[in-house]
């Protein structure tokens, strides 16, 4: 049997894909560990679904100036040299890293150790975590097209990213009641991220009076983001996170409300529903203004910048995308059909036979 160590943490979506390859994993006969952070998390993620975890030291890398990368710095020596202990006594024959700060001593460690390393960069351009990454990865997977442009072409594939298949098995009458609603109305769902989106919780709250006309809502709002103030509102459902109902909620909703995170708008590609995303822009690199526009210009969503969020906006962008779903739902049913996991697979095998 061959050993993998997965890697990858600070947000939900650098866990979930890695998530997502773990039953293909065990069919495909690897023993599978994982290095993450000590608290964040991937910790918890993990852990419920019973893969062996183990934490190590982690600092984050800030393009601006701050105390913290000083003591920083000292972090992510310690977290090299607890990752470079671990992969001794754990034996990886490959590792594949999803990302994110903690994924930097790892995949440095093991190419110390000359573990062959696999990396998947969900954004068109890569994060400093994974440039970090890219000159000792013996391979590159990358999400998007354009993003080839950006990487090594001797050792970078399109592939894809990987999403839970549980994701593309729910049911509609199942999400509907977990929900508690009676399907009458079309549903529109929004999704925070694992963080919540403050800005487009407000907005989306003063803006029901108007879209409660039309849809009923369920709301995705993140950790403590419930407005409890909102809680008896008829046909309007918060939730901080789901985590098993989330298919039946995606199968019963209509349209969709998102921030353009990777991972959440591939989701929301495989499962063709029409949405209206909201970039992250400001504390943001960008990638996800990339991702929407690249969304964008291949007919798959509309687009509201966070600067010109406002109810009234937010309104008519909901209304015209569900005015006109059927043709944002023929765009994402003609994209090109790639296969994540079986491609992300073969090229960790591929690996880890070298």
């Amino acid at each position: 049997m061959k050993k993998i160590v997965l890697t990858g943490g600070g947000t939900a979506g650098h866990v979930t894909p890695n998530i997502a390859l773990v039953p293909a994993l065990k069919d495909a006969g690897y023993d599978i560990e994982y290095i993450g952070s000590y608290g964040g998390i991937e910790k918890q993620l993990i852990e419920d679904i019973g893969i062996p975890y183990h934490g190590v030291a982690t600092g984050k890398f800030r393009r601006y100036f701050d105390l913290r990368n000083v003591s920083d710095i000292f972090n992510v020596i310690k977290g090299y040299n607890e990752s470079k202990k671990l992969l001794k006594e754990i034996k990886p024959d490959v590792v594949f890293s999803k990302g994110g700060f903690v994924a930097v001593p790892v995949v440095r460690a093991a190419a110390k150790l000359n573990v062959p390393c696999v990396i998947h960069e969900s954004d068109m351009t890569p994060g400093l975590a994974n440039k970090l990454c890219i000159p000792v990865a013996s391979k590159i997977c990358v999400n998007f097209p354009e993003t080839l442009d950006h990487m090594p072409k001797e050792k970078s594939y399109l592939t894809g990213s990987p999403i839970r298949s549980e994701l593309t098995k729910g049911n509609r009458d199942r999400g509907l009641e977990f929900i508690g609603f009676d399907g009458k109305k079309p549903i529109l769902m929004i999704i925070g991220g694992s963080q919540g989106a403050q800005s487009v919780n407000e907005t989306l709250r003063e803006s029901l009076p108007k879209l409660q006309s039309v849809f009923d809502v369920v709301h995705l709002c993140g950790k403590d983001k419930v407005d409890n103030m909102m809680l008896d509102i008829e046909g309007y459902k918060q939730f901080e996170y789901i985590k098993d109902e989330l298919g039946d909620i995606f199968a019963a909703a209509d349209i969709i409300i998102s921030r353009a995170g990777a991972n959440a708008i591939c989701e929301i590609l495989e499962l063709k529903k029409p949405n209206v995303l909201i970039p992250l822009s400001v504390g943001s690199r960008g990638d996800q203004i990339l991702n929407a526009e690249s969304f964008a210009i291949s007919g798959f969503s509309e687009v509201i910048k966070e600067d010109a969020l406002d109810p009234s906006m937010l309104t008519e962008t909901v209304m015209k995308v569900y005015n006109d779903r059927e043709k944002y739902i023929e765009n994402m049913s003609k994209r090109m059909e790639l296969k994540p996991i079986d491609r992300i697979i073969e090229l960790i095998g591929e690996a880890a036979g070298k």
